[in-house]
């Protein structure tokens, strides 16, 4: 039951990232607890979007608010 809820709190987020202001210092990378993230060309990318549980910790520790998940 408890999973359930979640995957449809999971569904009605989505991560953002603002590669304009993303200066590529990788923070978010290291923190992400499902490594769904990555660096490509100095510009954090979500690798896999699946895999991804909107957990915010990117969010909190980007320096730069270039990431954060956004109500859908």
């Amino acid at each position: 039951m408890r999973s359930e809820i979640n995957d449809k709190e999971k569904q009605r987020k989505k991560l953002r990232i603002n590669k304009e202001w993303c200066k590529g210092c990788g923070i978010c990378v290291e923190f992400c607890p499902k490594k769904v993230l990555e660096l490509k060309e100095g510009k954090v990318h979500l690798i896999d979007e699946e895999k991804c549980i909107k957990c915010g910790i990117c969010e909190t520790y980007c320096p730069d608010y270039a990431i954060y998940i956004e109500e859908v």
